[in-house]
């Protein structure tokens, strides 16, 4: 008994040394303009965008690792700025203010088990809210807004929606969690401000993807159980497909609500251990780039026209 309680305490110090050793970088202050990636165009609208995962473990000189990228680290600032460069021209298209948080997001590795995920998950999130407050405390100024993220960035989309108040979500057109499941706990937990997209042109909705040759090929940190779908071709929420990229087919399927693709055979994208061929997690924005910013400007242009008929007793079509 003596030997057993004794195993358990050292058992318990070694935790608690592992626990204190976790190398968190310095909070970013997000009234410096240092750590935004932002483009004000003038234009009416914004895109509140959060990156994906873009940083590994880093080794320190001190022996520890460090599972957070640090925005003052030059070479994590330029993975974020380089995927916040590609949406930035791939989805804005000149027509959105883009707002880009660099933030202490998690790393690749933290992302092969669901218990690193759920113990660091604070860490960024902390700096997701405190991004999104200040942009909407002294940026937005009453603009309508698209927030979007991909995977990792969908991850804290996702968590932004829950804590929403109404003032804030009045003007949302949409949100857009790419690669990222949207489970019915979240629903839950975020009551009636996760509403499915059904359509092309619905507002105040959540637009939810993730693409897969088959449900098999999921990964289940990463892909989770999804309660809605759409495909983002042809924004249908049943088994229509639709073809893209010229050869490529995409159907939602119902049971998973995972979007199944065929005809792409290259191995190209196959990234283990995170994900296996017939996991599309990486053309995620890619292959729907095209559709997505034609439709961030369409359900902007129905959320202008409906705030427009509220204004003068209009009734829109």
């Amino acid at each position: 008994m003596k030997n057993r309680l004794l195993l358990l305490l050292a058992l318990a110090v070694v935790a608690c040394g592992r626990k204190a050793s976790l190398v968190i970088p310095e909070i970013p202050d997000y009234t410096l303009p240092a750590n935004w990636y932002h483009l004000d165009r003038g234009t009416g609208a914004d895109l509140f965008y959060i990156s994906s995962t873009e940083v590994a473990d880093r080794a320190l000189k001190d022996g520890r690792v460090r599972h957070f990228a640090s925005v003052t680290d030059s070479a994590d600032r330029a993975a974020l700025l380089a995927e916040y460069n590609g949406v930035d021209r791939l989805l804005s298209d000149g027509k959105l203010n883009f707002y880009g948080p660099y933030y202490r997001q998690m790393t690749l590795e933290t992302y092969l088990s669901q218990e690193d995920v759920r113990s660091r998950v604070a860490v960024p999130l902390q700096d997701i809210r405190a991004a999104f407050d200040y942009y909407m405390a002294h940026e937005n100024k009453g603009k309508p807004f698209i927030l979007a993220g991909f995977s990792q960035g969908a991850q804290m989309t996702l968590e932004l929606l829950k804590a929403m108040p109404d003032s804030v979500y009045s003007r949302m057109v949409a949100a857009y969690i790419i690669g990222w499941p949207v489970t019915p706990e979240d629903r839950k937990a975020a009551k009636s401000r996760i509403v499915p997209a059904e359509g092309a042109a619905d507002t105040g909705v959540t637009v939810c993807y993730q693409s897969v040759r088959s449900p098999s090929d999921a990964n289940q940190v990463i892909n989770g159980t999804s309660c809605i779908g759409i495909n983002p071709v042809n924004w249908c929420t049943d088994t229509t497909s639709a073809v893209f990229c010229d050869s490529l087919t995409v159907r939602l399927d119902p049971a998973t609500h995972y979007l199944l693709v065929s005809g792409y055979e290259s191995t190209d994208y196959v990234r283990p251990p995170y994900f296996q061929e017939g996991n599309y997690h990486t053309f995620e924005i890619r292959w729907y780039a095209d559709c997505l910013r034609r439709n961030m400007q369409e359900r902007l242009s129905h959320f202008e026209q409906h705030a427009a008929d509220v204004v003068t007793g209009g009734t829109g079509h």
